[in-house]
């Protein structure tokens, strides 16, 4: 089973808690703050799963997602999304683009944790 997560968050203190939560859990972590440089970033650590802010500086998540899911490398890529906006309009437009799961902030490490690993698993029974 793949181990790697890439996240792609600006709030130091949410990049410190999911390091911390996934690395004690045995996942790799690395981890990005720009979304304007995201792409290359994924592109480059080839990630078994994204964890994706909806607002970065740079260029917004929705918009990496869209990138993501338009690129043969990476249309089925794992995407778990984060943001602090809940409203229900986010959650849809995220979801025609083709997020894999929705998580509004704050979130429990329960709910990151099982998250994280279904999607991944989810993630590997269809490729194999």
């Amino acid at each position: 089973m793949g181990k790697h997560v890439l996240l792609v968050e600006d709030e130091l203190n949410i990049i410190e808690a999911m390091r911390f939560l996934l690395t004690r859990e045995g996942w790799q972590v690395d981890t990005h703050s720009n979304g304007a440089t995201a792409m290359d970033v994924i592109r480059a650590n080839k990630p078994d799963l994204v964890v994706l802010d909806y607002m970065l500086p740079g260029r917004s998540g929705m918009d990496i997602l869209t990138d993501l899911r338009s690129d043969p490398d990476f249309e089925a890529l794992p995407v778990l999304m984060l943001t602090a906006r809940g409203q229900a309009r986010d959650r849809e437009q995220a979801e025609k683009a083709g997020v894999s799961r929705f998580m509004t902030k704050p979130f429990s490490n329960t709910e990151v944790l099982t998250a994280v690993r279904d999607l991944v698993y989810i993630s590997q029974a269809k490729a194999s």
